[in-house]
């Protein structure tokens, strides 16, 4: 069993000085997340009759419900086009759900016309390469983070790692790290 992280300045990665990582989160109105490695722990249940289950985090539902208290929509984008993920988007209410995306920087500017959102209001959590074109894309000027378990390239590059894994309250403490950013700086 992996504790629940708490929100701590230690592991903000980034160069930038905290009154633009203010800003910046003043800013976020949508947070975007990878499924696989962040909202679960990159593991899947197989049957014979294929994926049949996948672990989530409902304290990671409970850091979708607090930023939506604070005027932040969530949002997965993965490239798994998988039943349990939608069931999950329900479950969260989420209003916006991008599944089967292989390419998600590409995709941004179909997310931009959907939300009516600029890239300055976005924030993204990943964990593997395949997500590292959209990290540096929202790093310009969003906000960004990764799963303690992300991997180097995408822990390098990211503006806060956060001290849990994928599947066992990241998306939590990314969500966390962003509400604090409001209150603290």
């Amino acid at each position: 069993m992996v504790a629940a992280p708490a929100y701590s300045a230690s592991r903000i990665q980034s160069r930038l000085p905290g009154d633009e990582l203010r800003r910046r989160a003043l800013g976020v109105r949508l947070v975007l997340t990878d499924c696989d490695g962040v909202l679960t722990d990159a593991g899947v249940y197989y049957s014979s009759q294929g994926e049949q289950l996948k672990r989530f985090s409902v304290r990671d539902g409970m850091g979708v419900e607090r930023l939506r208290l604070h005027g932040i929509e969530t949002a997965i984008i993965t490239r798994e086009n998988c039943p349990c993920v939608k069931k999950r988007a329900e479950k969260l209410k989420l209003r916006y759900v991008f599944l089967g995306i292989p390419d998600k920087e590409a995709y941004l500017p179909v997310i931009l016309g959907r939300t009516g959102l600029a890239m300055d209001q976005l924030a993204y959590i990943g964990d593997d390469v395949n997500d590292l074109p959209i990290i540096e894309n929202i790093n310009e000027s969003g906000l960004t983070g990764a799963p303690l378990d992300a991997v180097g390239q995408v822990a390098d590059v990211v503006q806060y790692r956060a001290a849990a894994p994928g599947g066992h309250g990241a998306f939590r403490d990314f969500a966390e790290w962003i509400i604090n950013l409001r209150d603290v700086y």
